[in-house]
């Protein structure tokens, strides 16, 4: 019979957990092996380009010379260039409207078609033939954003704002979301902007779909003008009343006179919330002032246009630095094809 207190054996576990170890160090080995291999080959890239541009510096260094005076030509022949921004907010969803003018702006410009342009911004065909390029583009920060949201969700109802939340509404914004919006202007001429304001904003005044809204804003903000100003005049008569009881009780205590201002029974304090109501009311008179004043024109000019543009001088963004670079590429891309002409030569050679 067998012995019940007698060790077992473990000589095969021991042996299975022996060879685990030895598949997970294998492993690690290959990973690590694998890694060295990446960096190696990197690095014998590396080492490769490098002596590629070793081999042709002087050719390198001679078409970005070529590139480089063929941007100073160019630049040359161009003249000066000088920018000038306006910065606009523009109401009654106009801003779509404006962003189409632009677009139609530049397109004349880069087509030069000058005689439509200066039709389209009031000015001489000369001074059309001086422009370059119309941009816009949005400007909000964080800030700005975060009063969007604001002013956003107050339009919603309850349930619908539990299902929006501030980086999903964010995913969703987009430039014509944004409240300023800048023009920029790049001519030859630094005085040429300053030129075209006027006719710039007043294509968006003389919209009468606009003109429309803004006479409907405007009557909506003195309806609600009339009615906060009527609220607090029965406001003020409440509280008149309301001391002249009190008056009247503290005169006369005796005498029983009670008169309850609350829909309810409850002990409340009513002339606190008469102030608290009064106090609301002038916030909401603030804020309807406030929208009154951001809404006298359909289209605000927040900066105009300066008087004299700002001359561009930046060398990443001019034209030498480009013809440099496209000189360096285009050497880099004949090199490369000769060193992989004389590649397959030599490997036909090979297997001949």
């Amino acid at each position: 019979m067998s012995n019940p207190d007698k060790p077992v054996n473990n000589t095969s576990d021991e042996v299975d957990l022996g060879q685990l170890f030895k598949l997970f160090g294998d492993a690690f080995n290959r990973l690590f092996v694998f890694i060295k291999s990446i960096f190696t080959g990197l690095f014998k890239g590396l080492i490769i380009f490098l002596l590629f541009v070793q081999k042709h510096v002087l050719k390198f260094a001679i078409a970005a010379v070529i590139g480089l005076a063929i941007g100073f030509y160019l630049e040359f022949a161009e003249g000066p260039r000088y920018e000038s921004s306006m910065m606009l907010e523009p109401n009654f969803n106009s801003v779509q409207q404006l962003y189409n003018n632009i677009a139609f702006y530049n397109e004349l410009a880069k087509s030069e078609e000058h005689t439509a342009l200066a039709l389209a911004l009031g000015i001489s065909g000369e001074d059309a033939e001086t422009i370059r390029e119309v941009n816009v583009e949005s400007f909000a920060d964080e800030n700005q954003k975060i009063m969007l949201f604001d002013n956003f969700v107050r339009q919603l109802d309850t349930n619908t704002i539990k299902t929006i939340d501030f980086e999903s509404y964010l995913k969703n914004f987009n430039s014509l979301d944004a409240r300023f919006h800048k023009i920029t202007m790049i001519t030859s001429k630094s005085d040429i902007a300053k030129k075209t304001q006027k006719a710039i904003v007043n294509s968006i005044k003389v919209n009468n779909y606009f003109k429309l809204q803004k006479e409907v804003s405007d009557l909506n903000i003195a309806i609600q003008d009339s009615i906060y100003r009527k609220q607090l005049q029965e406001i003020d008569s409440l509280q008149n009343l309301y001391k002249k009881v009190m008056l009247t009780i503290a005169q006369n205590p005796g005498s029983g006179t009670n008169i309850n201002l609350a829909e309810d029974s409850k002990s409340v304090n009513k002339e606190l919330q008469l102030i608290k109501e009064r106090n609301y009311i002038k916030a909401e008179l603030v804020r309807l002032y406030e929208e009154k004043a951001n809404k006298t024109s359909i289209i605000n000019v927040i900066s105009d246009f300066p008087t004299r543009g700002v001359e561009i001088d930046k060398f990443f963004e001019s034209k030498k630095f480009y013809g440099a670079l496209g000189g360096l590429l285009f050497a880099l891309f004949i090199l490369l094809l000769i060193e992989l002409n004389t590649y397959l030569k030599n490997y036909k050679e090979k297997l001949s």
